[in-house]
């Protein structure tokens, strides 16, 4: 079994953050109605909003859409930070920002007779200390499927327990056996928290299958399994099979 090769991006910025900080990442999730509010979300994304925050030094951003076509398939925009002070200054950037005004106006403006999209939701995470920044990989390597996972627990005890067991072999094996892990990040305000939420990607659908059965395999992933302080960490699992965007930069 090959694993795909990956390397580290630490995205860049105007800010000095010190390499031992976490990124800060916002998953922002629009809802569409069609395939040509799709479209329009991501060339609002391509032509307007990523090339305004790669001038703010924000770096990749991820644009999907789900796996399967359907009329309703949601968009998932991932947007990495090196601290909060960044995140916070998104929107005054934007705002001083001539090109990206002109070329956004269009969407941004778009009346209710016309929509660009439904509704959309956003997501502010921080990285786990077992991998404190996105991880993506290089070019000539790109995935063909990314999985998005949404681990949601009964209490934020239970949470932070489950990011323990993350933190203690999980994340190792996920990378040992080829799962490819993008982010891990906790929720800090969002839907369904106390939660957290990571993505994975492969070459294929059969391949990350492959992946997936080496981990449940694993004998560090059966003993973190069995371990009673572990026990009831989770109450359920979103899980989300994505592909790549003609916007994304991952």
């Amino acid at each position: 079994m090959v694993a795909l090769a990956f390397v580290l991006v630490a995205v860049g910025s105007p800010f000095k953050v010190a390499a031992k900080e976490p990124q800060y990442f916002e998953l922002r999730t629009y809802t569409t109605a069609s395939e040509a509010q799709r479209e329009r979300v991501n060339d609002y994304w391509q032509n307007a909003a990523i090339p305004a925050y790669n001038r703010m030094g924000i770096r990749p951003i991820g644009v999907f859409t789900e796996q399967e076509d359907s009329a309703t398939n949601k968009v998932y925009v991932l947007m990495p930070c090196d601290s909060l002070e960044i995140f916070g200054k998104i929107p005054e950037k934007l705002a001083a920002d001539a090109e990206y005004q002109k070329a956004a106006a269009e969407f941004l403006s778009a009346p209710k007779t016309n929509a660009a999209y439904e509704r959309f939701e956003s997501s502010l995470l921080v990285a786990f200390d077992g991998m404190k920044h996105m991880a993506v990989p290089p070019v000539d390597k790109r995935p063909n499927i990314f999985e998005l996972r949404t681990y949601m627990s009964p209490s934020e005890a239970k949470g932070l327990n489950k990011i323990k067991m993350f933190e203690s072999g999980e994340i190792m094996v996920m990378k040992e056996v080829g799962l490819a892990p993008i982010f891990y990040g906790r929720a800090l305000a969002g839907s369904h928290m106390p939660c957290l939420m990571y993505m994975t990607c492969g070459e294929n659908t059969d391949e990350h299958k492959k992946h997936w059965s080496a981990f449940s395999a694993s004998p560090v992933w059966k003993q973190l399994q069995a371990d009673p302080q572990y026990k009831d960490n989770m109450i359920g699992m979103i899980r989300v099979i994505l592909k790549r965007m003609p916007a994304s930069q991952i």
